[in-house]
């Protein structure tokens, strides 16, 4: 299988512009991307809510927002319990026609919100959860979240201690929790981001977005090359794209011709410590983690 048809067409893309310049992103940030396409997609009738994270400092210093729909900010760990709590109370007044999503890093998602996130799948809140995934605590000074990758340099994973462990994997958790919707993607495939943004606005219950997002001083990595990481990243399978529907339908979005693990890797120099044999076990992780999400994708296809 290669790329799917609608990967190849950029027609989806609204005119529409929400997200303001005058933001304070730093160049390249592929959450500031991200960001401009979700509510190119999303449209006005949404409001966000932002954890501490880069996020919340992007948006601009109150009462100014770049994100030109309204915004809560909450604290570190409460992102998803705020954001059904806003859906609850628009329900309450019936107002049922406004998007509630919750904004946050891989911190505030894979570390510090994980309990909150869990309790909201479990219980179904009606809202979608979006983590751009720097791989980091970009926002505090580039420390290890458990969202960075084996082998990633960070402020607190310096040189030879670089991080040992493998990352968690988000989307296989939140399957386990049924949830009706989860799906990865890239700004690599702007596409691909709008049409699963749509989705998740047409179905009810919680649903989970999970998106790469390169990030040029916690990378160490070019500004102008933030969309190559990205599309490397799907290439090289280190983040490939695929949905699970109910924790049990999985459907991949694409299956590129398989670029080596190395030519992501050299992007970022947050990778330039490591030795051939361990660049080389990266490879083989990645090959390993492929083959068990084509093996979900077997059995997915078997129950149908």
């Amino acid at each position: 299988m290669r790329a799917l048809p609608h990967l190849k067409q950029f027609t989806e893309v609204a005119e529409q512009e929400i997200m303001h310049s005058g933001h304070v992103a730093c160049p390249g940030c592929g959450a500031a991307i991200a960001m401009r396409l979700a509510l190119k997609t999303l449209g006005r009738r949404t409001i966000i809510v932002f954890p501490a994270c880069c996020w919340a400092v992007i948006d601009g210093p109150f009462p100014y927002s770049a994100c030109s729909v309204p915004v809560f900010q909450v604290a570190f760990e409460t992102a998803s319990i705020s954001a059904g709590a806003i859906r609850a109370g628009l329900d309450i007044t019936g107002k049922k026609d406004i998007n509630v999503v919750a904004w946050a890093g891989d911190g505030g998602t894979f570390d510090i919100g994980f309990g909150q996130l869990s309790a909201c799948a479990e219980r179904n809140d009606n809202i979608i959860y979006v983590c751009y995934d720097n791989e980091a605590y970009m926002n505090t000074g580039i420390q290890r979240s458990s969202a960075t990758p084996w082998g990633s340099w960070t402020t607190t994973t310096p040189g030879t201690d670089f991080k040992k462990e493998r990352k968690k994997n988000l989307l296989e958790i939140m399957a386990a929790h049924r949830i009706p919707y989860a799906a990865t993607t890239t700004v690599a495939y702007p596409d691909d981001l709008i049409r699963k943004f749509r989705k998740a606005m047409s179905i009810d219950g919680f649903k989970l977005i999970h998106i790469f997002s390169p990030c040029p001083p916690g990378h160490k990595a070019l500004e102008k090359d933030s969309i190559l990481e990205s599309r490397y990243a799907v290439e090289s399978r280190v983040f490939p794209l695929y949905e699970v529907e109910h924790g049990t339908h999985y459907k991949l979005s694409m299956d590129p011709p398989q670029r080596p693990v190395r030519d992501y890797l050299a992007l970022q120099g947050r990778f330039k410590h490591l030795t051939d044999e361990q660049r080389d076990f990266i490879q083989k992780s990645t090959d390993e983690e492929w083959a068990r999400l084509m093996h979900f994708m077997k059995v997915s296809e078997a129950v149908e």
